[in-house]
């Protein structure tokens, strides 16, 4: 029996919610630490973006990649109604993860 590796695509924001980033990752508790705890440069430490708002979970590598490159060529609106489908209150759903 193998067990299956699962990629998450996932938005996080800052605190005043100004800011938004779109990621894939293999493991979303650690790399949303990562962001939080500011371990990665770029623009996710330069613009404190530090809470998870929404994600989603892909079985496939490359279907991750897609939908990673899909959601980052959303503008705004789109983004934001993405989010408030899963989050309407736009809350940091990492405590959830924990």
């Amino acid at each position: 029996m193998t067990l299956q590796q699962s990629y998450y695509v996932y938005i996080l924001s800052n605190p005043r919610r100004t800011v938004y980033y779109t990621g894939i990752t293999n493991h979303l508790l650690r790399r949303t630490y990562e962001h939080r705890s500011k371990l990665i440069e770029g623009f996710t430490k330069r613009y404190n973006v530090t809470d998870l708002l929404y994600y989603e979970q892909c079985n496939d590598p490359l279907v991750a990649i897609t939908r990673e490159k899909q959601i980052k060529d959303y503008r705004r609106e789109k983004k934001l109604t993405l989010i408030r489908s899963l989050n309407p209150k736009m809350i940091d759903l990492y405590p959830s993860l924990l």
